[in-house]
């Protein structure tokens, strides 16, 4: 996959007379992500989620003024609601996932990473029992494919938003989520860590948000 580099000023919500500052962003992602900066989308994969193994990094730039709130939205690649890939051939399996993120000021400095610091929401979580994995004929909805989705909250990745009842994030390793395709493009800050739900086979789609001061 490709890296893409692309230049985007966002409107977000700038006080009379502010001037907005440019940040620099890189996001990797299992396998796709959007980003908002405090409700508006300032940058999304270029590369669809139904390209099988779509993995790839994406560095972009955008303007705001400090305090903004980072909204993402990370999905992992599912071929229908029992939250499989590959059903019905021998690779059939539930997909990981897993995100890494750092924005950085016009003078290089890192001013947000991705951390268990972020809160999360769960809007996609199937299968609710693993064995739907060595189903011959999974249909979600039935026996051990069930699932649970949920809408976007409204306004979610809004500044004002309240995210309390949000859990934190859970920090992953490289060996848990095996990074590949454009991750080791990046020279990651140290501080940066790969993100997900509480579960990287089963927890789907889910939104992320993160408060920079």
């Amino acid at each position: 996959m490709r890296r893409t580099f692309a230049t985007l000023l966002a409107t977000c919500l700038l006080s009379s007379g502010a001037i907005a500052e440019t940040y620099s962003a890189d996001v990797w992602a299992d396998n796709w992500f959007a980003m908002h900066v405090n409700g508006t989308k300032v940058a999304q994969d270029s590369v669809p989620i139904t390209t099988e193994r779509s993995f790839n990094a994406e560095s972009f730039r955008f303007q705001a003024q400090t305090p903004f709130t980072i909204g993402l939205i990370a999905k992992d690649f599912k071929e229908n609601d029992t939250g499989l890939e590959y059903i019905g051939s021998r690779r059939q399996q539930m997909g990981d996932g897993g995100v890494i993120l750092q924005i950085k000021d016009a003078s290089g400095q890192t001013v947000a990473v991705s951390n268990s610091g972020w809160r999360c929401l769960v809007i996609h979580e199937a299968p609710l029992d693993k064995s739907c994995a060595k189903d011959r004929n999974p249909v979600a909805g039935q026996g051990a494919c069930g699932f649970t989705a949920t809408a976007e909250p409204q306004g979610w990745s809004a500044a004002g938003f309240d995210d309390t009842q949000w859990i934190a994030a859970r920090e992953y390793s490289e060996r848990d989520v095996r990074p590949k395709d454009g991750y080791d493009r990046i020279r990651w800050d140290q501080r940066a860590k790969l993100i997900w739900g509480p579960d990287l086979e089963t927890n789907n789609t889910l939104l992320c948000r993160l408060t920079v001061n």
